[in-house]
């Protein structure tokens, strides 16, 4: 039986949705192959460019690593500015009570004696870093920045909803295809600007410059900012170094880096310069040999040190990771109660938890129909999607699960929204989702918009760039 879907441009066969006519009706009117010499246009500048993702553990036929290509589609997709406000409202209200946790998870932990979250959900979480109690970290903010992932799909009455799929509150990436995305629109299609009033993204990277130094230490009133990458093997390489560029600031390595009488200092040709703040694109484990994992050549040896005595800023925070768990995504809801004293006004996507016996069962008896994943897991890995799989896949899943129950979770399997997306044949729907960026500094504030990345397998659910998913600008209509 297949499932109702909710297309974002078409209310019938027959009926455009009241935000997509102006587009539609200019759709409508271009020929083919100027669509076509269109696509080949903007694929030729992308890789012109660079812009490129590293997809880990996919070889090329010399067996050295592959960059691809992330597919640009040129359909945007349309939101208009009422749904937006409302999600705006609840990003806000979420990353919010999501900050207001990790900082009490470090502190006095009162979610926890309160019996709203499991203590063993917390203190024995791989990411929860134990280094981080009683840290006080500027404003009391950890996630500076948060991508946090919303898909549309049929409620009870049929009617398309908003629901937080995932929040990545750790190293989110993506923004820079948001940018380049409108970038891209705005070069090929100039006259859609003038037609439609869509809401600008480009300041962005002057919002999280702001948001950066809204968080540095009180040491100085001029701070650096940096930004700290793995280096250029890294899959979102292009992303930290078109970051860096648009902010001004440094692009930096572990090397580049040392500690010296309490502070953080980078290398330059005119001699040591101080660090303030370090937008971290490298993960907790590898930030400081001397803390965490001693082979680590990524970090900077002494430098959780300097964090801990509040003489450099690190963003996202050291441990933020804990709030974006698979396994703590269930109790958000809870989270914007017990902090904000509110109701959730975006909604999760009911989730089923492995530690949980009855949700065991539940997920063990029903396995071909949800999509199951793996609390640590990310980039589309380590997730069984039930419907699309085979029977042994399933069954092997299944053994999997068993072995460590609570190392997953389950969700039922969302009819995401589709949009009318260029693929080999043609016009076609294909599901996508939205990631719009949150930054947080001495307020929560976004640019309207996101990354919308579209599954451009016919029937594909996983929107993923390192699993073959494409991307749309993503246009907020101002009134």
């Amino acid at each position: 039986m297949s499932r109702p879907m909710f297309d974002e441009m078409n209310a019938s066969p027959s009926e455009v949705r009241a935000h997509y006519l102006n587009y539609a009706r200019w759709l409508a009117q271009q020929p083919e192959e100027v669509m076509a010499s269109r696509r080949e246009e903007a694929e030729m500048i992308f890789r012109r460019v660079g812009i490129t993702f590293a997809v880990y553990g996919a070889k090329d036929e010399d067996g050295a690593g592959t960059e691809r290509l992330i597919p640009f589609d040129l359909i945007p997709r349309i939101i208009p500015a009422h749904e937006w406000k409302s999600m705006q409202a609840g990003l806000v209200q979420r990353v919010t009570a999501l900050n207001r946790f990790i900082h009490d998870v470090y502190h006095e932990q009162e979610i926890i004696k309160a019996g709203h979250i499991p203590a063993e959900q917390v203190f024995q979480n791989a990411q929860f870093r134990p280094e981080m109690m009683g840290v006080q970290v500027p404003n009391q903010i950890y996630s500076h920045i948060a991508g946090i992932d919303i898909v549309r799909a049929p409620n009870a009455k049929g009617e398309g909803e908003y629901y937080v799929l995932e929040d990545n509150l750790r190293v989110p990436s993506g923004v820079s295809y948001m940018l380049e995305d409108r970038k891209m629109m705005m070069r090929l299609f100039p006259d859609l600007f003038g037609q439609n009033r869509v809401a600008p993204v480009a300041h962005y990277p002057d919002l999280l410059l702001e948001t950066l130094r809204a968080v540095s230490p009180a040491t100085t009133a001029e701070p650096t900012v940096v930004v700290l990458t793995p280096g250029m093997y890294n899959s979102a390489y292009f992303e930290h170094a078109f970051l860096a560029q648009q902010m001004g600031v440094e692009l930096v390595e572990g090397q580049d880096l040392f500690v010296k009488d309490n502070f953080v200092y980078m290398r330059t040709t005119k001699g040591p310069r101080r660090v303030d703040v370090i937008y971290r694109r490298v993960d907790d484990d590898f930030l400081d040999p001397l803390v965490f994992r001693p082979t680590s050549t990524l970090g900077c040896a002494g430098l959780l040190g300097v964090y801990r005595s509040g003489n450099v800023t690190i963003c996202n925070a050291v441990g933020t990771g804990i709030a974006d768990d698979k396994s703590i995504y269930p109790y958000v809801p809870k989270m914007i109660e017990f902090y904000l004293g509110e109701k959730p006004i975006l909604n999760n996507v009911p989730t089923f938890m492995g530690r949980n016996p009855d949700d065991l069962k539940y997920m063990l008896d029903n396995m071909a129909e949800l999509v199951v994943k793996e609390v640590h897991g990310a980039g589309g890995y380590g997730m069984l999607v039930g419907p699309a799989a085979t029977k042994a896949e399933v069954d092997e899943f299944r053994a999997v699960v068993k072995a460590k129950p609570d190392g997953y979770i389950a969700q039922p399997t969302l009819s995401l929204s589709t949009c009318p997306t260029y693929v080999e044949k043609g016009i076609a729907p294909r599901h996508i989702d939205l990631r719009p960026f949150v930054l947080s500094g001495k307020e929560v504030q976004m640019v309207p918009g996101g990354l919308t990345r579209v599954a451009l397998k016919e029937g594909s659910l996983v929107v993923n760039s390192s699993q073959g998913g494409g991307t749309k600008d993503t246009w907020i209509l101002e009134n």
